[in-house]
């Protein structure tokens, strides 16, 4: 089941579309917190054509994440994600 997302306007200042968050959701490989940064959580999924995105949230209630990064995925945050 997908979370209710709340958008933060700077998530699109990299290109990724509101679909392509959506549709990462579906196909992500990795989703949990990231390291020392509290209540802060990622997921790597892929985008609409294929393409690996990093999206990063905060959870803000049962089944609502607040999105707040989302670009094409770095080599570095596969790295923190582990």
């Amino acid at each position: 089941m997908e979370p209710e997302f709340v958008f933060v306007p700077s998530v699109f200042k990299h290109g990724v579309t509101e679909e392509d968050i959506r549709y990462a959701y579906e196909t992500k490989i990795y989703d949990g917190p990231l390291q020392d940064y509290g209540n802060k959580y990622g997921f790597v999924g892929f985008n609409r054509t294929g393409n690996p995105i990093e999206v990063f949230y905060n959870p803000i209630g049962n089944d609502t994440v607040k999105v707040f990064h989302a670009m094409n995925c770095r080599e570095g945050t596969l790295a923190q994600l582990r």
